[in-house]
């Protein structure tokens, strides 16, 4: 039983080690508001990623919520103690109104492998979109 039990210490030990000798992300922000964007335009952000740990950060993807939403990361790792930029393109496209998207990052962070940013707005209405309609009198019956 107490070699059971030293085996178990000894994990812990290890695992807490590796803890304090680790790569951790930062980022300035975790959300983004674009304000109003004209319907057809774009609008860029750029957050930066820190590496707040003593390993290099290795950032392996970043995914968007929809093809709308464009992240742009670092492919080097970052060194510890170091920044990069992370700039994230929204495109109006079709849908007029308020949104609300997230970008995944997905990296060798221990704490927080997978960090989520947000980005939201509003597009205003298209003005080419027809405002009013009109009935024609013989096609009712």
């Amino acid at each position: 039983m107490k070699m059971k039990n030293l085996l178990l210490v000894g994990a812990f030990l290890v695992s807490g080690i590796a803890f304090m000798n680790a790569q951790e992300i930062e980022l300035s922000e975790s959300n983004v508001d674009l304000g109003n964007i004209a319907f057809g335009g774009k609008a860029v952000t750029t957050v930066k990623i820190k590496n707040t740990g003593n390993k290099p950060l290795i950032i392996s993807d970043a995914k968007a919520s929809c093809g709308c939403t464009v992240p742009s990361w670092p492919k080097a790792p970052i060194a510890p103690g170091q920044s990069a930029d992370m700039t994230v393109e929204y495109t109006t496209t079709k849908n007029p109104g308020a949104f609300n998207k997230t970008v995944t990052l997905n990296s060798n962070a221990v704490t927080e492998g997978r960090k989520i940013f947000r980005i939201k707005g509003v597009v205003a209405n298209n003005p080419a979109a027809n405002t009013t309609t009109t009935t024609d009198a013989k096609s009712i019956k």
